[in-house]
């Protein structure tokens, strides 16, 4: 059924973003609420199965991925850039995780005043685990679009990236 055609009466379907979308709408703000809703979508699915499995949150597990990434670590400025958040939320998560034995703050032997954080062993045995299980999640949520589907999104998605960072408005 199109986006612009009005549902039936009476079904059932899930409201999100594009679901306010008539035909009178601009194309790229079709295009855009559509990504947006699955892009949300997915996420609550995974936010969920993360607490519900692991007990971890989102932004936890992103900031492990990102020092998995980075065996010797990153600096806080680093992750607050990576993962576009303010270093106070950095901070906050950094603390729960050490809290926890999964990362550690490593002072760096060049400058004192300057810190690393890096996965413990513990802490990369753990996001392992979780990576696993998360990447099996991410596959079977979209097992239903084609391969061949997959690819040209893949494709259009990093086109429409490219246009983005060449854009003006930086």
């Amino acid at each position: 059924m199109p986006d612009t055609e009005p549902l039936p009466q009476g079904t059932d379907a899930p409201l999100d973003l594009a679901s306010r979308l008539t035909q009178d709408h601009h194309q790229s703000l079709k295009l855009w609420l559509r990504m947006l809703s699955c892009t949300m979508r997915i996420e609550n699915e995974i936010r969920s199965r993360l607490r519900a499995t692991f007990d971890i949150t989102l932004p936890r597990f992103d900031l492990m991925a990102q020092l998995e990434r980075h065996p010797d670590g990153l600096r806080m400025g680093e992750l607050s850039k990576r993962m576009m958040v303010t270093g106070g939320n950095i901070t906050g998560i950094t603390d729960q995780l050490e809290h926890e034995k999964l990362v550690m703050r490593v002072t760096d032997p060049h400058d004192r005043r300057a810190s690393s954080v890096k996965l413990t062993e513990a802490g990369r045995a753990a996001f392992n685990d979780m990576a696993r299980v998360h990447e099996a999640w991410i596959e079977e949520l979209l097992q239903d679009i084609p391969v061949e589907d997959k690819a040209q999104l893949i494709v259009l998605l990093a086109r429409m990236k490219d246009k983005l960072n060449d854009a003006t408005f930086r």
